[in-house]
Order: structure tokens, then sequence, then C-alpha cells
């Protein structure tokens, strides 16, 4: 059944949210603030690891730099934080604003960015195989516990856009399965890689690099691969 892994990955982020925040209050700061830059950490880890996908560094570079340039010129760190902002006000007035937004908007940066979202999905579109999306919907269910349980429950509403994202790449996966190469996914891992060390470097409250920015980057290192790659 086609999108089968999404709905699976959808319930386990709002369910690994539910858990943490009924663990979040019974947990002291300092415990909750310590499983998070753990978090952080395997995030890096994650983020290191898929960059050495890359065969030639000039194509991650350009994407998260042009894309950079493009995500900046529309905003989309800024509309990201404004929907999370547009959702806490709809779903939860009195949840702490800053807490809910970073909350949404990391876990959905952290569920939607990496190589299990698009090979995935690609995978359940094409072939109505949904086995890498279920392995990724157990991972996203044990860092939403992580994170809502620092967070808040703004962490659940990522699931929106978790459905998103995977329903159209599933939508489009047919097509993408027949236009991507190898070369190209292994140069969109490693791009996605960058992106996931700047999730890190957020979540250990080094610098709050705006990750949703340089997003287009994924759909550039694609296509630069096929405009100059031998």
């Amino acid at each position: 059944m086609r999108g089968l892994g999404t709905v699976v990955n959808v319930l386990t982020v709002v369910g690994g949210t539910g858990v943490g925040v009924a663990l979040g209050g019974r947990l002291p700061e300092r415990t909750r603030t310590t499983v998070l830059q753990g978090i952080g950490l395997v995030v890096l880890a994650v983020g290191v690891q898929s960059f050495l996908d890359t065969r030639n560094a000039v194509f991650p570079i350009v994407s998260v730099a042009v894309g950079g340039l493009l995500g900046d010129a529309l905003r989309i760190e800024d509309r990201l934080a404004q929907l999370g902002e547009t959702l806490r006000r709809r779903f939860a007035a009195r949840s702490s604003g800053s807490t809910f937004v970073e909350g949404f908007v990391t876990a959905s940066l952290t569920f939607c960015i990496g190589p299990l979202t698009i090979l995935g999905s690609i995978a359940d579109g094409v072939r109505g195989d949904a086995e890498l999306l279920v392995v990724k919907s157990a991972l996203d269910g044990i860092v939403a516990i992580a994170y809502a349980a620092s967070m808040g429950i703004g962490v659940g509403f990522s699931a929106l856009v978790v459905a998103a994202v995977q329903g159209v790449l599933t939508l489009g996966g047919a097509g993408l399965g027949d236009v991507l190469t190898d070369r190209m996914i292994d140069e969109l891992t490693a791009t996605g890689g960058v992106m996931i060390l700047g999730i890190g470097v957020r979540l250990l409250d080094i610098k709050r690099v705006p990750v949703a920015s340089y997003l287009p980057g994924l759909v550039l290192a694609p296509v630069l691969v096929g405009l100059f790659a031998r």
C-alpha cells in the first residue's frame, strides 16, 4: 500500500511527542538538557556520515551556498517559524511561544532532511515498499520523545510537515525514481548531511543556524550533477 510508510511515520511522531510531553514534566531540567545534547551529538555524527557520501565536495558546497541565497530570499526559515507560531496560537495558545516554535521547526527539519526521507519515499512511491520509512519512523519516534521532553508539544505538529513532504515525494516517486541516478542521490545525501550538521549545532546551542534557508540546495544538488558530472 503506497503511503503506508508516511502514515506510520506520522503516528510515531505524534505518539513519541505524547510520551515526551508526559515525561518532560517529571524530568529535571538538567536531565532534559543532557538527553537533548546527546541527541545533538548523534545528529552531528549522522550529518558527517551523510556528507561522506559525496564524490566531489564542490557539489554540496555550491548547493548549500546557492540554496542558502535562494532560501534567504524566499524567507523559508521565517515562514516555517511563522507557521509554527500560527499553529501555536490556533491549537496550543498556553504553550510558551519560543519553545513551541523551536520544537516545531527543529523537529520538522530533523524528520524531513536526510537520505531515509528521500529514498524511503521514492521506494514507497515506486514499489509500494515502506520498509525504509518504517525504519525511519521508529527512529523519529525515539527522537520525538527526547525533543518533546525538552521543547514540548510543538514537536508533534511537525507531523504535518512530515505528511506533506513525504506525501509529495511518494506521489512523485515513480517519476523521481526514473530521473535520479545513484550519483545524484549521493550528492543530494551529502548536501542533506551539511544541513543535518546545522541541526546538530542548533541542538547543542552553539549557533542558531537557519537550516531551513538551505533547503533549496536539496533540489539544486541533483540538478548540478545532471549538468556538470561526468
